[in-house]
């Protein structure tokens, strides 16, 4: 009775220590853990964000800073990113893969210079004669776009957002007039992505370059003809002085996208709050870029006109007609490519299809009214 009585005295004395000692662990498991919540709480991040811009070009490349300043600003300095323009840190068109890698931390340029990676992934730039900035962007945000585009990326090591969006551009600078599509064959035209392969079945060369080196490969006859944005952006790097055509509409980029690629790891390794900061900020410099851009077109398309003597010319219906019907082709080929593809433009297309109809008794009708005279 007396050795029960003992076993039971060293189990009860056994278990308060057992006790004593777990309350102790959990203890120091809940103070590491705050510890370190706080501490990833509080980390700087120090971010690097490479363009395919020049540093500091009016709408594009301080759309890139823009970004930059708002991550800096609405994280409290928790995530400091500093911008550098094409060349600076890596050449334009090396920002996908350098920030795919973790060279840097984040980019800003547009889908359609990476479609050597995939293809399908220039829907989520511009696609000929498809969306506005404002349908693109239902698109994305409402319309499944965006989960497609995370979807794609992911596989890159790769997060996207919408950063920009330059609306409706210029149908580009010639050297000569373009009154049918036989004017197009054989010019040689600074075009990308989908446009690029339009123009190309039109007849023509399309070449990819990045907007630092267009001013003097059209100067040296490298280039006939080049697209680049709009007014305000083609007032600044004086196409005017080198071409004496200037066509509309942007047939080829209706609204193009333009996008910040954040690296998945280091997005990943910010705690949520800093992670909604990040694709926010995204938010509101997409929408910022659209304003700026309608804001300041036009004042520059009465510059060139007036003070440079640009000649302001529309491209007939027939050759907008017959792009329209190469664009059509060339799109439904992209799509039969792979099951991504397929994926990603039966939603672009369903989706077109009921903004359109949308449109046609709202935006456009409108606009019809506001023009009568």
């Amino acid at each position: 009775m007396k050795r029960n009585n003992l076993i039971t005295k060293l189990s009860i004395s056994f278990l308060a220590v057992c006790l004593i000692m777990t309350a102790g662990c959990s203890k120091q498991d809940g103070q590491e853990k705050g510890t370190t919540e706080k501490a990833k709480a509080t980390k700087v991040h120090h971010w690097k964000m490479v363009t395919t811009w020049p540093k500091n070009f009016p709408g594009l490349g301080t759309g890139a800073n823009t970004v930059a300043e708002m991550i800096t600003k609405m994280s409290g300095g928790r995530i400091q990113v500093k911008v550098y323009g094409a060349k600076e840190l890596v050449p334009a068109f090396e920002v996908f893969d350098a920030v795919s890698s973790g060279t840097a931390e984040m980019g800003h340029g547009s889908a359609y210079y990476w479609k050597g990676k995939n293809e399908a992934i220039q829907f989520f730039s511009t696609v000929p004669f498809g969306l506005t900035a404002q349908e693109m962007n239902g698109w994305l945000y409402h319309g499944g776009g965006l989960k497609l585009w995370q979807e794609v990326y992911a596989q890159y090591n790769l997060v996207p957002a919408a950063a920009g969006n330059t609306g409706v551009q210029m149908g580009g600078w010639f050297n000569r007039e373009i009154n049918s599509l036989e004017d197009l064959k054989g010019l040689k035209m600074r075009i990308p992505g989908l446009g690029g392969e339009v123009f190309k079945r039109a007849g023509g060369t399309p070449v990819n370059l990045p907007g630092g080196e267009l001013y003097t490969a059209l100067q040296t006859g490298a280039l006939d003809a080049t697209e680049w944005v709009g007014p305000y952006n083609d007032l600044a790097f004086g196409f005017y002085k080198v071409a004496k055509y200037y066509y509309y509409p942007g047939w080829h980029e209706p609204g193009t996208t333009l996008e910040a690629i954040i690296n998945k790891d280091a997005f990943d390794a910010l705690p949520a709050d800093l992670q909604e900061i990040v694709l926010s900020a995204c938010k509101v410099a997409n929408q910022d870029m659209l304003a700026e851009y309608t804001a300041r077109n036009n004042a520059a398309l009465v510059t060139l006109v007036n003070e440079h003597k640009v000649q302001l010319r529309a491209f007939p219906d027939d050759v907008l007609k017959e792009l329209r019907k190469i664009s059509d082709e060339v799109v439904a080929e992209l799509a039969a490519k792979d099951e991504t593809a397929k994926r990603i433009y039966s939603s672009f297309k369903t989706y077109r299809e009921q903004v359109d109809a949308w449109h046609e008794i709202s935006e456009k009708a409108f606009l019809r009214a506001r023009s009568l005279k």
